[in-house]
């Protein structure tokens, strides 16, 4: 049974009030006031984004666990990048009540760690409803500890192809392939799935820009540009456009329910590529366009969209040594079953125990 890393210590990055420390609107976290943050695993390389500090600091071994935030992925995809476990809790099960915004509606903050049982420590301890907080739940967590022991026998796990296996890496693939394998040998049972589609929503640059208005008009030169340049995308989201977004996006949040009426959680890669150098990242600087989603979180997005639970855990490491990471996501409110089937599958591999030599 679990027991807890002795002496969790937990790093909370602080967001400053200096717009150019904060890569909070980007999935590399090169673009930094204090420069690129750098991946454990290969120092050349990203360590993905938003929460890209709090993933190298968790792989360097420089705490036990930390939080992010994660709006299109940015608690998964580095997670992945880095070796470790990142999870992205149910809409409104964790309140953001100090955190700075990037969009109100899609907003989750989640612990990242080096083990599931770490991350279960984590999320029991800032999981809860908060007054202060519009969008937090009104439920009482359940013991997440206790999920760890949880049988995954009878599982039925869902495979959604369409998009989230199209156009992965080679040696992505290869890993998730086996991957499956183990959780095959888990489980219950395996089914191909299709989850609810969407074009790209307008609320989050709708939504970022309407916080960042009085500070990107007074103050632009403290934005880096590619940061700047998203942001202002924003103020060309009409009324009418938002509107509909937000209600597209509450349409979604139901529709997906029908998909665990024949599965228990679902089974995609983290991310469809692996992480690119920091010089790469520098010196081409792609800007998605307001709302949109870069390559790297197209495999994390919808989740964000649709609200559920989903964690990311390594499966596995490229030729070059770098991490590759599995997503296992749930219905609302399923955090137990992500994190049972994450441990079990956790405890059957070895890739966890694995740490770079920082």
């Amino acid at each position: 049974m679990y027991q807890p890393s002795r002496g969790l210590v937990l790093f909370v990055p602080r967001r400053k009030r200096n717009w150019t420390s904060c890569p909070a609107y980007g999935d590399t976290s090169a673009q930094s006031h204090f420069g690129p943050v750098r991946n454990p695993w290969d120092r050349q390389r990203i360590s993905g984004g938003s929460s890209g500090g709090s993933g190298a600091a968790v792989a360097a071994r420089l705490c036990f666990g930390a939080l992010g935030s994660d709006t299109g992925g940015s608690i998964r995809q580095p997670s992945a990048y880095c070796g470790i476990v990142g999870l992205k809790p149910t809409y409104g099960l964790v309140s953001t009540t100090g955190v700075i915004p990037l969009s109100w509606s899609l907003d989750h903050v989640g612990p990242m760690c080096r083990t599931v049982a770490d991350t279960s420590v984590v999320l029991q301890a800032i999981a809860g409803y908060d007054p202060r907080d519009t969008n937090s739940l009104d439920a009482v967590p359940p013991d997440y500890t206790k999920a760890l022991g949880q049988r995954v026998a009878t599982f039925r796990l869902g495979i959604p192809r369409a998009v989230f296996y199209e156009g992965v890496d080679p040696e992505i693939e290869h890993a998730i392939t086996e991957a499956l394998q183990v959780l095959r040998r888990l489980t219950s049972s395996t089914r191909d799935v299709e989850l609810p589609t969407y074009q790209t929503l307008p609320v989050v640059g709708a939504e970022a820009y309407a916080f960042h208005t009085p500070y990107v008009t007074k103050t632009p030169e403290l934005y880096r540009a590619a940061t700047r340049q998203r942001i202002e995308g924003g103020s060309r989201i009409s009324a009418s456009a938002y509107i509909d977004g937000k209600r597209e996006l509450d349409r979604l949040r139901r529709a997906v329910a029908d998909v665990f009426s024949t599965v228990d959680l679902l089974v995609t890669p983290t991310t469809p590529i692996l992480p690119q150098t920091v010089d790469e990242a520098l010196n081409s600087p792609a800007v998605p366009p307001p709302g949109g989603v870069a390559p790297s979180l197209r495999n994390t997005q919808p989740f964000d969209i649709y609200g559920l639970p989903t964690i990311s855990i390594p499966c596995g490491f490229s030729r070059a040594g770098l991490p590759i990471g599995l997503q296992i996501s749930g219905p609302h409110l399923g955090e137990s079953q992500v994190l049972a089937l994450a441990h079990a599958y956790e405890q059957a591999t070895e890739w966890h125990r694995r740490a770079p030599g920082v």
